[in-house]
């Protein structure tokens, strides 16, 4: 299949982005616009593409978020449920995996800006597929590491960031609400999918079942095909502007010149030392509070089905957000959440951890939703490939880091207390950094009308101070020669 090089007035040769600044190069922000002229469709075969990322995102972390029914059939196929060396060894392949879908997210960014994000995501679905097709061969634990935690993980990756980037060629006044549907995706998913892998593992086995997965990968390679690219690229013109070009490209460095994007990159991940903690150690929390016979898959499905909720009424809710206003939102999802966290040892009935689990779940679905629709505002359609890459880059360290030290004090305190308090404090002050970004950003615009004034006012002093008319001293006639 070749792709139509053709331009159009709506289908120009886009798979390389436009590279014109907004404002000039003393703006200070690093933001870069559409080439004038450009009108999103906000439609047609934008909501073909939307389907296909909705598929992108429930397929990948629809199995990524159901390796705990993976992880029993693993720990049955090599060995005992009982043997904790195992455990731990077993449990590294999920978290691998998970962890290098984020942490490739940099290198991402600079393959979906060089090749485009059709490229890159039928290449990312391809490997995806090879990874998981060839873990349903192995008979090693270790051997998973490989083919599970990296290839098959980093497949994921690569077919998962164009699936956002894309959207913004398509939508600008209903991003909001897109995003917040294609997020979703992955909330169906993450209800349906353990029970189709339930009755596919004791019907068909663990081989087989990771198989019929592959299913999902080859979907999504064809859906991948539906991301046609429509902003338009300014055409280098010179020697040096091509290489500053290539060079930008590679490494996008004006994204960091926005204070903004660095408060945002840096604030997000800073929050996140503490936000899965609970996804990770409630179930075992519940366990040890309530007794092993308690409900708590319960509290998961309540999680899963408000967070899919929270998508599509937080998604729809920015859209009628002006600019980088749309933080406060994730500011707000932050403050929840951290505050859930801390509730969750205080609740000493399991009725009220439902609901602690239903705000956590809603306000989540906020926080996922509104990652794109923000950095396309701090940042600009052409830069944010890079923008939420480095952004998904930086948060898999909080992700891989924060819940063991919450294991470690339940292990040092004898229960998960310390670590649920404890847990709920980095979401807040994470959120409090966040509320900078919009004052940050409206200084260019003050300082403009600082100046603006400042102008204004000098001219009508000169205005008083300049005569209109020729006038001598005590009003004397002029002497006639």
């Amino acid at each position: 299949m070749t792709e139509d090089k053709t331009v159009r007035p709506h289908e120009p040769d886009g798979e390389k982005v436009a590279e014109e600044k907004s404002a000039g190069p003393g703006n200070g922000t690093g933001r870069v616009s559409a080439e004038p002229g450009f009108v999103h469709p906000e439609g047609g075969w934008g909501w073909v593409v939307m389907l296909a990322s909705m598929w992108c995102n429930g397929s990948v972390f629809g199995i990524q978020n159901s390796f705990g029914i993976l992880y029993v059939a693993l720990l049955n196929e090599f060995g005992s449920e009982e043997d904790l060396d195992l455990q731990f060894r077993t449990a590294w392949v999920g978290s691998l995996s998970m962890g290098m879908i984020f942490f490739c997210s940099p290198i991402v960014s600079v393959f979906t800006d060089l090749l485009g994000c059709r490229i890159t995501a039928v290449g990312g679905a391809a490997v995806a597929l090879v990874g998981l097709l060839a873990s349903s061969f192995i008979r090693s634990l270790g051997a998973l590491y490989f083919t599970y935690g990296l290839v098959f993980a980093c497949g994921c990756s690569f077919a998962y960031q164009p699936s956002l980037v894309i959207l913004g060629h398509y939508f600008k006044r209903r991003l909001g609400l897109v995003n917040g549907i294609v997020t979703a995706g992955s909330s169906v998913f993450t209800i349906l999918l353990p029970l189709l892998m339930s009755k596919l593992l004791k019907q068909l086995g663990l081989s087989h079942t990771l198989r019929v997965l592959c299913g999902l990968m080859f979907v999504l390679m064809l859906a991948s095909l539906t991301y046609r690219p429509l902003l338009p690229r300014t055409p280098d013109t010179g020697k040096n502007t091509g290489r500053c070009s290539a060079l930008r490209r590679v490494f996008n460095v004006y994204i960091w010149r926005s204070l903004g994007y660095r408060i945002w990159a840096f604030g997000v991940p800073a929050a996140l030392y503490g936000y899965y903690v609970p996804y990770v150690h409630l179930m075992k929390h519940v366990e040890e509070r309530f007794g092993p016979d308690a409900n708590k898959e319960v509290l998961l499905m309540c999680i899963g089905v408000t967070s899919g909720i929270g998508r599509l009424i937080f998604g729809h809710m920015a859209d009628y957000v002006p600019g980088v206003y749309k933080v406060f939102l994730q500011v707000a999802s932050f403050l929840v959440i951290g505050l859930m966290s801390i509730m969750i040892p205080v609740c000493k009935i399991f009725g009220g951890l439902v609901a602690v689990c239903l705000l956590m779940g809603l306000f989540d679905g906020c926080f996922i939703c509104i990652m794109a629709p923000i950095a396309f505002q701090l940042v600009g359609s052409q830069n944010v490939s890079q923008a939420i890459g480095f952004l998904l880059g930086m948060m898999s360290v909080p992700m891989v880091v924060g819940p063991p030290v919450a294991g470690f004090l339940r292990d040092r305190l004898g229960n998960y207390d310390v670590a649920f308090y404890l847990a709920g404090i980095p979401p807040i002050i994470g959120g409090a950094v966040l509320c900078l970004i919009p004052w940050v950003e409206s200084r260019p615009k003050r300082r403009h009308a600082e100046v603006a004034g400042e102008a204004k006012e000098a001219e009508a002093a000169m205005l008083e101070t300049t005569p209109t008319t020729h006038t001598l001293k005590n009003n004397e006639p002029e002497p006639v020669i």
